[in-house]
């Protein structure tokens, strides 16, 4: 909750749903802040009973995806309920989310919602949002602006995420600081600042060599724009999908496995926190989708395609695919 205000006219509450350790966690929080009986029938016979109108925002509402769907069948049919006194907001980064997920909806004309389609941000917005961030950051000397209005660039031509320019940006960071701890130390060297050539490398991973060169041009036709790291947490994902009950793995555990994996190998095997940039960047490809929480390793991580397509796709590359055959590592 980051905003909640009753005046006697109007009750405002605001939810940024990535906050919830679980979907179902949304009925405890709102009874809690509406001052309301606990549970979804509780907070309807308190949504429908005389008193001030409600106003309920969520924020990365696509984060409420639960089994069948019940969370958000429940508050979608919140607001046309008789005498209900809601009014629902939700925001999500899915244009479908609505017609994908939840298709109920569209059988019941009452219950639709009022979809709004904002466009994505364009280079120059992109470039603004990315420099005031390093200012709030006190670190305006860390980014070329080069290197910040090229990432604009290439993101506003893909999808005009911001996020994703802000992901870009700080792995691009963090590539930096693992080059330099890899030297010996010079105190006389002043703090290395991020280029072009470091977001190219980033964008490089995200996009594939096409996307990352200036020029546009280019492509990398045997496919290892995608890095060995990204690929073994890949097959990590799948080797834990197919052993566990849920499409759904925690971080830590990922990581774990990971650990496993790369020093089974003789691998080098990247931190817990540079783990999750990856799952970041393998999100921005299509292949991972993540449901973030408070802590950093309990973030849920599941594949965003077909099972057989992940092994399709890596079943050609010698090491990866002996991965696949022996199974999870011991």
């Amino acid at each position: 909750i980051s905003n909640h205000r009753c005046n006697g006219v109007l009750c405002t509450v605001l939810v940024n749903c990535m906050s919830l350790r679980s979907s179902h966690g949304i009925f405890p929080l709102l009874a809690d802040k509406l001052k309301a009986p606990g549970g979804p029938s509780g907070l309807q016979r308190f949504l429908t009973a005389p008193g001030p109108p409600v106003l309920l925002v969520l924020d990365e509402m696509d984060q409420l995806d639960s089994k069948a769907q019940d969370v958000l069948y429940t508050v979608f049919e919140w607001p046309y309920l008789p005498e209900s006194r809601l009014c629902l907001v939700g925001i999500a980064n899915a244009l479908d989310l609505t017609d994908r997920i939840l298709p109920r909806l569209q059988a019941r004309p009452h219950c639709r919602p009022l979809l709004l389609h904002f466009p994505p941000y364009s280079r120059q917005e992109l470039t603004d949002i990315v420099q005031d961030r390093l200012a709030q950051a006190s670190a305006d000397g860390i980014l070329d602006s080069s290197a910040v209005q090229f990432c604009a660039r290439k993101v506003s031509a893909v999808s005009g995420d911001a996020r994703k320019a802000l992901d870009i940006c700080r792995r691009a960071v963090e590539v930096v600081e693992s080059d330099e701890r890899k030297k010996p130390s010079d105190p006389s060297a002043g703090a290395r600042r991020v280029g072009l050539p470091q977001v190219a490398r980033v964008l490089s991973e995200v996009y594939g060599d096409r996307m990352a060169s200036p020029g546009g041009g280019g492509g990398d036709a045997d496919g290892e724009s995608f890095p060995l790291q990204q690929k073994l947490l890949v097959c990590c994902l799948l080797l834990l999908t197919r052993s566990g009950r849920s499409r759904e793995v925690v971080l830590g555990k990922l990581h774990e496995v990971y650990s496993r994996l790369c020093q089974r190998r003789q691998v080098s095997a990247v931190g817990q926190g540079e783990c999750l940039s990856l799952c970041g960047l393998l999100e921005s490809r299509g292949i991972f989708s993540l449901k973030k929480a408070k802590e950093a390793r309990l973030t849920k991580v599941f594949l965003k395609i077909e099972e057989k397509d992940v092994e399709n796709s890596l079943k050609d590359r010698v090491l990866l695919g002996s991965i696949l055959a022996a199974g999870l590592p011991s």
